[in-house]
């Protein structure tokens, strides 16, 4: 008797380079928080390890973001934010960290030189989907996008349920794989399998959003005010 197959399973998580966009594009700034400070996050559970990178990743945040507002296509930074007191919290507190990301804080503002502009939105959010509970959605559609190009961390939490839900949601979603970082090298590795099972095209290099930059015009829609 043949086998049945099993489940289907990715192994191949190199990113391509070639961004292979659908339709319009917005970058999305996923929680490059930090205040610029050396060590923003310390470990709040013995368990809780980092991926190293960080640094790295967030200079090359302030670079891409610089390469998209020069090309006039739309960025929107997420930061997650949460009271003092944890009434925001939920259930993230059931896992492996402790209270984080406190309003005040200045680990929990934004990395230096990535304050939106005034035409751009910063959406604060209290989960770890940006999507979940706030207007990133109604933001999106304004923009006619089609595309989201996710960078930031971490690649096994927010990044990841922020991808589900683009996808959930019927977005083309594209993590660029070199600029998100997780909370270690398996869990990151893990989560960019599970990305790339939802989406074959999911991962992309920086250096193929460069290359579709060079070519690429400004998707910003400019509505036209009734009765002009």
């Amino acid at each position: 008797m043949a086998q049945k197959p099993g489940p289907l399973q990715v192994t191949d998580v190199t990113p391509s380079d070639d961004l292979k966009p659908v339709g319009n594009v917005v970058l999305v700034v996923v929680d490059v928080q930090g205040g610029g400070l050396n060590k923003p996050f310390q470990p709040s559970k013995p368990e809780q390890t980092w991926m190293p990178g960080r640094a790295e990743r967030n200079a090359k945040a302030v670079e891409l973001v610089a390469a998209f507002r020069a090309k006039q296509m739309p960025v929107v930074f997420i930061q997650e934010v949460h009271k003092p007191n944890l009434v925001d919290i939920g259930r993230e507190l059931d896992g492996n960290e402790g209270p984080h990301c406190i309003e005040g804080e200045q680990a929990t503002q934004l990395h230096p030189g990535l304050d939106p502009r005034p035409d751009e939105y910063l959406i604060r959010k209290r989960r770890y989907s940006a999507f979940f509970g706030t207007e990133l959605d109604i933001i999106l559609r304004g923009y006619k996008a089609d595309t989201v190009v996710l960078i930031g961390g971490m690649t096994d939490v927010c990044i990841h349920y922020t991808a589900v839900d683009a996808h959930q949601f019927d977005y083309h979603f594209r993590t660029v794989s070199d600029m998100v970082v997780g909370s270690g090298q398996e869990l990151h590795d893990a989560a960019l399998r599970a990305m790339k099972y939802l989406q074959r095209d999911s991962l992309v290099s920086s250096d193929s959003v460069y290359r579709w930059l060079e070519t690429a015009t400004t998707s910003v829609p400019h509505p036209v005010a009734a009765g002009a």
